[in-house]
Protein backbone atom coordinates (compact mmCIF):
# COMPACT_ATOMS: atom_id res chain seq x y z
CA UNK A 1 0.00 0.00 0.00
CA UNK A 2 1.33 3.40 -0.97
CA UNK A 3 0.84 6.22 1.55
CA UNK A 4 0.93 9.85 0.50
CA UNK A 5 1.17 12.59 3.12
CA UNK A 6 -0.79 15.77 2.56
CA UNK A 7 1.40 18.84 1.80
CA UNK A 8 2.51 21.20 4.54
CA UNK A 9 1.95 18.65 7.31
CA UNK A 10 2.30 20.16 10.78
CA UNK A 11 3.04 17.94 13.76
CA UNK A 12 1.02 18.88 16.81
CA UNK A 13 1.10 17.83 20.43
CA UNK A 14 -1.44 15.17 19.56
CA UNK A 15 -0.16 13.57 16.37
CA UNK A 16 3.62 13.97 16.45
CA UNK A 17 5.74 10.82 16.56
CA UNK A 18 7.44 9.57 19.72
CA UNK A 19 10.44 7.31 20.09
CA UNK A 20 11.92 4.95 22.68
CA UNK A 21 15.42 3.48 22.94
CA UNK A 22 15.14 0.35 25.11
CA UNK A 23 18.76 -0.64 25.75
CA UNK A 24 18.06 -4.02 27.31
CA UNK A 25 16.13 -5.07 24.21
CA UNK A 26 18.98 -4.09 21.93
CA UNK A 27 16.58 -2.22 19.64
CA UNK A 28 15.29 1.19 18.64
CA UNK A 29 11.50 1.43 18.59
CA UNK A 30 9.45 4.07 16.80
CA UNK A 31 5.87 4.50 18.13
CA UNK A 32 3.31 6.62 16.28
CA UNK A 33 -0.11 7.59 17.57
CA UNK A 34 -3.28 6.99 15.56
CA UNK A 35 -3.63 8.67 12.19
CA UNK A 36 -6.68 8.98 9.96
CA UNK A 37 -6.41 8.33 6.22
CA UNK A 38 -8.57 8.47 3.12
CA UNK A 39 -7.92 5.34 1.06
CA UNK A 40 -8.65 5.10 -2.65
CA UNK A 41 -8.03 2.51 -5.37
CA UNK A 42 -5.90 3.60 -8.32
CA UNK A 43 -6.53 2.62 -11.92
CA UNK A 44 -3.99 -0.22 -11.66
CA UNK A 45 -5.76 -1.65 -8.60
CA UNK A 46 -3.23 -0.47 -6.03
CA UNK A 47 -4.40 1.21 -2.83
CA UNK A 48 -3.37 4.81 -2.18
CA UNK A 49 -3.82 6.54 1.17
CA UNK A 50 -3.91 10.25 1.92
CA UNK A 51 -3.29 11.30 5.51
CA UNK A 52 -5.97 13.62 6.89
CA UNK A 53 -3.55 16.19 8.23
CA UNK A 54 -3.35 18.98 9.07
CA UNK A 55 -6.94 19.38 10.18
CA UNK A 56 -9.20 20.98 9.05
CA UNK A 57 -8.51 19.05 5.85
CA UNK A 58 -10.15 20.49 2.73
CA UNK A 59 -11.14 18.49 -0.34
CA UNK A 60 -12.06 19.89 -3.74
CA UNK A 61 -11.11 20.72 -7.30
CA UNK A 62 -9.35 23.98 -6.42
CA UNK A 63 -5.56 23.92 -6.06
CA UNK A 64 -5.74 25.52 -2.60
CA UNK A 65 -7.25 22.34 -1.06
CA UNK A 66 -5.29 19.83 1.02
CA UNK A 67 -6.54 17.05 -1.25
CA UNK A 68 -6.93 18.25 -4.85
CA UNK A 69 -9.16 16.04 -7.01
CA UNK A 70 -9.07 17.24 -10.64
CA UNK A 71 -12.56 16.10 -11.52
CA UNK A 72 -15.28 18.23 -13.09
CA UNK A 73 -17.76 16.44 -10.84
CA UNK A 74 -16.32 18.18 -7.78
CA UNK A 75 -16.81 21.74 -6.64
CA UNK A 76 -13.75 23.94 -6.15
CA UNK A 77 -14.37 23.87 -2.38
CA UNK A 78 -16.25 20.60 -1.99
CA UNK A 79 -15.95 19.38 1.63
CA UNK A 80 -13.88 19.67 4.78
CA UNK A 81 -12.81 17.05 7.34
CA UNK A 82 -12.30 18.11 10.96
CA UNK A 83 -11.81 16.37 14.28
CA UNK A 84 -14.78 16.24 16.64
CA UNK A 85 -14.62 16.54 20.41
CA UNK A 86 -15.47 12.83 20.56
CA UNK A 87 -12.23 11.99 18.73
CA UNK A 88 -13.97 10.99 15.50
CA UNK A 89 -13.68 12.66 12.10
CA UNK A 90 -16.52 14.96 11.01
CA UNK A 91 -17.29 15.48 7.31
CA UNK A 92 -18.92 18.77 6.33
CA UNK A 93 -20.18 19.27 2.79
CA UNK A 94 -19.60 22.85 1.65
CA UNK A 95 -22.82 23.08 -0.35
CA UNK A 96 -21.15 21.29 -3.26
CA UNK A 97 -23.04 20.98 -6.52
CA UNK A 98 -22.99 17.18 -6.71
CA UNK A 99 -22.88 16.47 -2.99
CA UNK A 100 -20.90 14.32 -0.57
CA UNK A 101 -22.11 10.83 0.37
CA UNK A 102 -21.42 8.49 3.30
CA UNK A 103 -22.48 4.88 2.76
CA UNK A 104 -24.32 6.16 -0.34
CA UNK A 105 -26.47 8.58 1.68
CA UNK A 106 -26.11 12.25 0.80
CA UNK A 107 -24.76 14.44 3.60
CA UNK A 108 -26.87 17.48 4.34
CA UNK A 109 -24.61 19.63 6.48
CA UNK A 110 -22.18 17.40 8.35
CA UNK A 111 -21.92 13.96 9.91
CA UNK A 112 -19.54 11.98 12.11
CA UNK A 113 -17.61 9.22 10.40
CA UNK A 114 -16.63 5.73 11.54
CA UNK A 115 -13.62 3.73 10.47
CA UNK A 116 -14.21 1.96 7.14
CA UNK A 117 -17.04 4.30 6.11
CA UNK A 118 -17.26 4.64 2.31
CA UNK A 119 -17.19 8.29 1.23
CA UNK A 120 -17.99 9.76 -2.18
CA UNK A 121 -17.09 13.34 -3.09
CA UNK A 122 -19.36 13.93 -6.04
CA UNK A 123 -20.29 10.75 -7.88
CA UNK A 124 -16.91 9.34 -8.88
CA UNK A 125 -14.33 10.21 -6.19
CA UNK A 126 -14.64 7.20 -3.86
CA UNK A 127 -12.68 6.76 -0.62
CA UNK A 128 -12.68 4.62 2.51
CA UNK A 129 -11.86 6.11 5.91
CA UNK A 130 -9.04 4.23 7.59
CA UNK A 131 -7.51 4.49 11.03
CA UNK A 132 -3.81 3.69 10.89
CA UNK A 133 -2.10 2.31 13.98
CA UNK A 134 1.32 1.36 12.57
CA UNK A 135 3.42 -1.38 14.06
CA UNK A 136 6.60 -0.09 15.69
CA UNK A 137 9.54 0.05 13.31
CA UNK A 138 12.45 -1.79 14.92
CA UNK A 139 16.17 -1.85 14.32
CA UNK A 140 17.16 -5.17 15.93
CA UNK A 141 20.79 -5.91 16.71
CA UNK A 142 22.47 -8.47 18.91
CA UNK A 143 22.98 -6.70 22.24
CA UNK A 144 26.55 -5.47 22.68
CA UNK A 145 27.25 -3.38 25.78
CA UNK A 146 30.71 -2.42 24.48
CA UNK A 147 29.42 0.12 22.00
CA UNK A 148 26.73 2.77 21.55
CA UNK A 149 24.37 2.53 18.60
CA UNK A 150 23.66 5.85 16.90
CA UNK A 151 19.91 6.46 16.52
CA UNK A 152 18.81 7.07 12.91
CA UNK A 153 18.67 10.68 11.74
CA UNK A 154 15.38 12.43 12.48
CA UNK A 155 14.55 10.57 15.69
CA UNK A 156 13.33 12.73 18.57
CA UNK A 157 12.86 12.26 22.29
CA UNK A 158 9.62 10.76 23.53
CA UNK A 159 7.28 13.22 25.24
CA UNK A 160 4.45 11.00 26.45
CA UNK A 161 4.95 11.53 30.19
CA UNK A 162 5.70 15.23 29.73
CA UNK A 163 2.43 15.76 27.89
CA UNK A 164 0.50 13.80 30.49
CA UNK A 165 2.08 15.90 33.26
CA UNK A 166 1.14 19.11 31.43
CA UNK A 167 -2.43 17.86 30.98
CA UNK A 168 -2.68 17.01 34.69
CA UNK A 169 -1.48 20.55 35.46
CA UNK A 170 -4.30 21.86 33.28
CA UNK A 171 -6.88 19.67 35.03
CA UNK A 172 -5.67 21.11 38.34
CA UNK A 173 -6.41 24.60 37.03
CA UNK A 174 -2.93 25.68 35.92
CA UNK A 175 -3.00 27.29 32.48
CA UNK A 176 -6.72 26.80 31.96
CA UNK A 177 -8.69 29.63 30.39
CA UNK A 178 -11.93 30.27 28.55
CA UNK A 179 -14.02 32.53 26.39
CA UNK A 180 -17.67 33.44 25.85
CA UNK A 181 -19.39 33.75 22.47
CA UNK A 182 -22.53 35.91 22.15
CA UNK A 183 -25.86 34.44 21.08
CA UNK A 184 -28.19 37.07 19.60
CA UNK A 185 -31.85 37.51 18.80
CA UNK A 186 -32.33 36.82 15.08
CA UNK A 187 -34.56 39.88 14.56
CA UNK A 188 -32.99 42.61 16.70
CA UNK A 189 -29.40 41.20 16.86
CA UNK A 190 -29.43 42.01 20.57
CA UNK A 191 -27.28 39.74 22.76
CA UNK A 192 -29.54 37.42 24.75
CA UNK A 193 -27.11 34.71 25.93
CA UNK A 194 -23.51 33.45 25.79
CA UNK A 195 -21.88 30.09 25.17
CA UNK A 196 -19.00 29.21 27.52
CA UNK A 197 -15.93 27.88 25.70
CA UNK A 198 -12.88 26.13 27.15
CA UNK A 199 -9.36 27.23 26.23
CA UNK A 200 -5.80 26.74 27.48
CA UNK A 201 -2.80 29.02 27.79
CA UNK A 202 -0.45 26.36 29.14
CA UNK A 203 3.00 26.74 27.51
CA UNK A 204 3.32 22.99 26.84
CA UNK A 205 -0.17 22.39 25.44
CA UNK A 206 -2.16 23.42 22.36
CA UNK A 207 -4.83 26.09 22.87
CA UNK A 208 -7.46 24.42 20.69
CA UNK A 209 -10.11 22.51 22.71
CA UNK A 210 -10.34 19.85 19.98
CA UNK A 211 -6.62 19.10 20.24
CA UNK A 212 -6.83 19.18 24.03
CA UNK A 213 -9.66 16.66 24.04
CA UNK A 214 -7.77 14.45 21.59
CA UNK A 215 -4.81 14.51 23.97
CA UNK A 216 -7.04 13.83 26.98
CA UNK A 217 -8.60 10.86 25.18
CA UNK A 218 -5.18 9.20 24.91
CA UNK A 219 -4.97 9.01 28.71
CA UNK A 220 -8.72 8.55 29.36
CA UNK A 221 -9.14 12.01 30.90
CA UNK A 222 -11.64 13.61 28.52
CA UNK A 223 -14.45 13.76 31.10
CA UNK A 224 -12.12 15.41 33.62
CA UNK A 225 -11.15 17.99 30.99
CA UNK A 226 -14.81 18.74 30.29
CA UNK A 227 -15.44 19.19 34.03
CA UNK A 228 -12.38 21.44 34.38
CA UNK A 229 -13.51 23.70 31.53
CA UNK A 230 -17.03 23.94 32.93
CA UNK A 231 -15.80 24.58 36.48
CA UNK A 232 -13.50 27.38 35.30
CA UNK A 233 -16.14 28.98 33.09
CA UNK A 234 -18.83 28.99 35.76
CA UNK A 235 -16.47 30.26 38.46
CA UNK A 236 -14.66 32.89 36.39
CA UNK A 237 -16.88 33.89 33.47
CA UNK A 238 -20.41 33.55 34.89
CA UNK A 239 -20.00 36.34 37.49
CA UNK A 240 -19.05 38.74 34.68
CA UNK A 241 -22.17 37.90 32.68
CA UNK A 242 -24.85 38.05 35.35
CA UNK A 243 -28.37 38.17 33.96
CA UNK A 244 -27.55 36.26 30.77
CA UNK A 245 -28.37 32.60 30.17
CA UNK A 246 -25.10 30.67 29.77
CA UNK A 247 -24.75 27.64 27.49
CA UNK A 248 -22.22 25.04 28.71
CA UNK A 249 -20.87 22.06 26.76
CA UNK A 250 -20.68 18.47 27.95
CA UNK A 251 -18.65 15.49 26.79
CA UNK A 252 -20.67 12.51 25.47
CA UNK A 253 -19.11 10.20 28.08
CA UNK A 254 -20.45 12.19 31.04
CA UNK A 255 -23.95 13.08 29.88
CA UNK A 256 -25.89 10.38 31.74
CA UNK A 257 -23.56 9.86 34.70
CA UNK A 258 -24.66 10.43 38.30
CA UNK A 259 -21.39 12.27 38.96
CA UNK A 260 -22.27 14.82 36.29
CA UNK A 261 -25.85 15.28 37.47
CA UNK A 262 -24.76 15.57 41.11
CA UNK A 263 -22.26 18.24 40.08
CA UNK A 264 -25.14 20.25 38.58
CA UNK A 265 -27.06 19.94 41.84
CA UNK A 266 -24.05 21.26 43.74
CA UNK A 267 -23.64 24.09 41.24
CA UNK A 268 -27.26 25.14 41.54
CA UNK A 269 -26.95 25.21 45.33
CA UNK A 270 -23.89 27.47 45.14
CA UNK A 271 -25.30 29.73 42.41
CA UNK A 272 -29.12 29.61 42.60
CA UNK A 273 -29.52 32.59 40.25
CA UNK A 274 -27.41 31.10 37.45
CA UNK A 275 -29.46 30.49 34.29
CA UNK A 276 -27.59 27.48 32.91
CA UNK A 277 -28.29 25.66 29.62
CA UNK A 278 -26.56 22.29 29.19
CA UNK A 279 -25.63 21.37 25.61
CA UNK A 280 -25.96 17.67 24.77
CA UNK A 281 -23.56 16.39 22.11
CA UNK A 282 -25.18 14.67 19.13
CA UNK A 283 -23.55 11.30 19.88
CA UNK A 284 -25.44 11.18 23.20
CA UNK A 285 -28.83 11.69 21.53
CA UNK A 286 -29.47 8.05 20.70
CA UNK A 287 -31.87 6.63 23.29
CA UNK A 288 -35.31 8.20 23.75
CA UNK A 289 -35.97 6.52 27.10
CA UNK A 290 -32.73 7.73 28.65
CA UNK A 291 -33.28 11.23 27.23
CA UNK A 292 -36.77 11.41 28.77
CA UNK A 293 -35.26 10.48 32.14
CA UNK A 294 -32.44 12.98 31.66
CA UNK A 295 -34.86 15.79 30.78
CA UNK A 296 -36.77 15.06 34.00
CA UNK A 297 -33.54 15.21 36.04
CA UNK A 298 -32.61 18.53 34.42
CA UNK A 299 -36.05 19.88 35.28
CA UNK A 300 -35.70 18.80 38.91
CA UNK A 301 -32.25 20.37 39.15
CA UNK A 302 -33.42 23.62 37.59
CA UNK A 303 -31.33 23.75 34.41
CA UNK A 304 -32.42 23.89 30.80
CA UNK A 305 -30.82 21.91 27.97
CA UNK A 306 -30.10 22.15 24.25
CA UNK A 307 -29.49 19.60 21.52
CA UNK A 308 -26.17 20.48 19.84
CA UNK A 309 -25.26 19.91 16.17
CA UNK A 310 -28.86 19.12 15.21
CA UNK A 311 -29.07 17.96 11.59
CA UNK A 312 -25.57 16.46 11.59
CA UNK A 313 -26.05 12.96 10.22
CA UNK A 314 -29.48 11.81 11.35
CA UNK A 315 -31.74 14.62 12.52
CA UNK A 316 -32.79 12.59 15.62
CA UNK A 317 -36.44 13.54 15.10
CA UNK A 318 -37.70 10.65 17.22
CA UNK A 319 -35.65 11.71 20.25
CA UNK A 320 -36.57 15.35 19.68
CA UNK A 321 -40.26 14.46 19.72
CA UNK A 322 -40.02 12.26 22.81
CA UNK A 323 -37.86 14.64 24.85
CA UNK A 324 -38.11 18.17 23.41
CA UNK A 325 -35.19 20.41 24.36
CA UNK A 326 -35.51 24.05 25.33
CA UNK A 327 -33.11 24.94 22.49
CA UNK A 328 -32.05 23.17 19.31
CA UNK A 329 -28.71 24.29 17.87
CA UNK A 330 -28.61 23.55 14.15
CA UNK A 331 -25.31 22.18 12.86
CA UNK A 332 -23.15 24.83 11.21
CA UNK A 333 -22.42 22.48 8.32
CA UNK A 334 -26.12 22.43 7.51
CA UNK A 335 -26.24 26.24 7.37
CA UNK A 336 -22.91 27.05 5.70
CA UNK A 337 -23.60 29.16 2.58
CA UNK A 338 -27.28 28.29 2.90
CA UNK A 339 -28.15 31.24 0.65
CA UNK A 340 -26.22 29.49 -2.15
CA UNK A 341 -27.67 26.03 -1.51
CA UNK A 342 -30.20 24.24 -3.70
CA UNK A 343 -33.90 24.78 -3.13
CA UNK A 344 -34.11 21.13 -2.03
CA UNK A 345 -31.66 21.70 0.81
CA UNK A 346 -33.35 24.97 1.83
CA UNK A 347 -36.66 23.14 2.00
CA UNK A 348 -35.11 20.49 4.28
CA UNK A 349 -33.82 23.14 6.68
CA UNK A 350 -37.08 25.09 6.61
CA UNK A 351 -39.08 21.94 7.41
CA UNK A 352 -36.75 21.08 10.31
CA UNK A 353 -37.12 24.58 11.76
CA UNK A 354 -40.91 24.25 11.58
CA UNK A 355 -40.78 20.89 13.41
CA UNK A 356 -38.62 22.39 16.16
CA UNK A 357 -41.00 25.33 16.57
CA UNK A 358 -44.06 23.07 16.61
CA UNK A 359 -42.49 21.08 19.46
CA UNK A 360 -42.04 24.24 21.51
CA UNK A 361 -38.25 24.43 21.22
CA UNK A 362 -36.20 27.47 20.22
CA UNK A 363 -34.23 26.97 16.97
CA UNK A 364 -30.69 28.43 17.03
CA UNK A 365 -28.60 28.89 13.88
CA UNK A 366 -24.95 28.13 14.69
CA UNK A 367 -21.79 29.09 12.78
CA UNK A 368 -23.30 32.03 10.88
CA UNK A 369 -20.59 34.11 9.20
CA UNK A 370 -22.37 35.98 6.39
CA UNK A 371 -25.24 38.44 6.40
CA UNK A 372 -26.99 36.56 3.57
CA UNK A 373 -26.98 33.40 5.71
CA UNK A 374 -28.41 35.32 8.68
CA UNK A 375 -31.18 36.90 6.62
CA UNK A 376 -32.26 33.56 5.19
CA UNK A 377 -32.19 31.93 8.66
CA UNK A 378 -34.35 34.76 9.99
CA UNK A 379 -36.83 34.26 7.13
CA UNK A 380 -36.95 30.51 7.86
CA UNK A 381 -38.00 31.08 11.46
CA UNK A 382 -34.75 30.81 13.43
CA UNK A 383 -35.11 32.77 16.66
CA UNK A 384 -31.46 32.87 17.72
CA UNK A 385 -28.16 33.26 15.83
CA UNK A 386 -24.60 32.47 16.87
CA UNK A 387 -21.46 32.92 14.80
CA UNK A 388 -18.63 35.22 13.78
CA UNK A 389 -21.08 37.53 12.01
CA UNK A 390 -22.82 38.50 15.25
CA UNK A 391 -19.97 38.02 17.72
CA UNK A 392 -16.63 36.23 17.96
CA UNK A 393 -15.61 34.44 21.18
CA UNK A 394 -14.46 36.95 23.79
CA UNK A 395 -11.47 35.85 25.92
CA UNK A 396 -12.15 35.87 29.64
CA UNK A 397 -9.58 38.64 30.09
CA UNK A 398 -11.61 40.96 27.86
CA UNK A 399 -15.07 40.34 29.32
Amino acid sequence: MQRLRAPNLRLTAVDRATYTLPGQLGSVEHSVEKQWFLESIAADGSHVSYEIAPRPFRVGRGTDNDLVLPSLGLSRQHAVLTEDISGRIRLTDLNSTNGSFVSRRRVEGSCLLDENDIIHFGLAAEFRLRLHLPEPARFDRAFDDSRTVLAPKGFALSAQFERERALLDLLDGHGISGAAQPIVDAQSRRIVAYELLGRANHPELPTSPILLFALATLVDREVELSVAFRRFSVATIAPRLQGFPLFANTHPKETFSDVFLNSLVSLRQRMPDLDLVIEIHETAVTDSKRLIELAARFRDIGVRFAYDDFGAGQARLSELGEAPAHFVKFDMGLLHDLHLASERKRRVVRDLVKIVLDLGSVPLAEGIEKEAEAQLCQDMGFQLIQGYLTGKPIPVESL
